[in-house]
C-alpha cells in the first residue's frame, strides 16, 4: 500500500471493482490474514493501512492480467 493510504471504503471499493473484472479467483493477504479480493467486506476486514505489504494471488485463465491490474490499482490509490 502506498504510504498514507489505508484500504478503507473508497480505496477498497476501487480495488474490488478491479478484481471483479476478471474471471480468476483472486485473493489478497495482509497482516497474516487472507481475503477474497472480490468481496468488499473481506477486503475491509484485512485492516490494511498505509505502508502495509499486500500479497496478491490469482488462479485462473486471466490470472496474469488480474495481478497486473490489481498491482497497478494499488500503486495508484490515493486518499
Amino acid at each position: 500500500m502506498p504510504a498514507g493510504v489505508a484500504l478503507h471504503a473508497r480505496p477498497a471499493a476501487t480495488f474490488v471493482k478491479t478484481a471483479l473484472r476478471f474471471r480468476s479467483r483472486v485473493t489478497v493477504g495482509s497482516n497474516g490474514k487472507t481475503a477474497d479480493a472480490k468481496s468488499i467486506l473481506a477486503v475491509l476486514a484485512l485492516g490494511a493501512g498505509g505502508g502495509t505489504v499486500l500479497r496478491l494471488s490469482a488462479d485462473g485463465i486471466d490470472a496474469p492480467d488480474a495481478l497486473a491490474a490489481l498491482t497497478s490499482c494499488v500503486s495508484g490509490l490515493v486518499e
